[in-house]
């Protein structure tokens, strides 16, 4: 099951979930890593360490450090791994905005990490970022 390659098909059918909760980004040794007991949301190998993205209050729990306290929001359209231009429409929409933002692509959907106090903000953008896609394919 392939997903969607057309990049204005993509942003103006892009469905924006807020998702409830903090989420932040710690990074362990692999010896840590393998002692923990949770479940991160995401991990990512890297030869400095293993970063996690897990929900706040686990990471507080669990007395992990962690930076770039966020939410994070699902765009629910099944985008292609092969797409060009979805993600760079909507992080050069929010770099002009000067809001920053972590991407993880995972095989359904894009995911997207903001700043706890801009999420409102970011989805304002992405509906308006969406209705001008919606606009551009119907005035084709």
């Amino acid at each position: 099951m392939s997903g969607e390659t057309n990049l204005q098909s993509l942003l103006a059918n892009m469905q924006p979930d807020l998702l409830e909760g903090e989420f932040v980004f710690c990074s362990v040794s692999p010896q840590a890593f393998d002692q923990l007991r949770i479940c991160p949301i995401g991990n990512f190998r890297e030869a400095e360490g293993i970063t996690l993205i897990v929900e706040r209050s686990i990471a507080d729990d669990e007395g992990l450090d962690y930076e770039f306290v966020s939410r994070r929001i699902t765009l629910n359209i099944h985008s292609s791994l092969e797409a060009v231009g979805f993600l760079a429409a909507i992080t050069s929409k929010l770099a002009d905005a000067g809001i920053s933002v972590n991407t993880v692509s995972a095989f359904y959907h894009d995911h997207l990490f903001v700043p706890t106090d801009r999420a409102n903000t970011v989805m304002r953008l992405l509906d308006k970022l969406r209705n001008d896609a919606s606009g551009h394919i119907s005035g084709s």
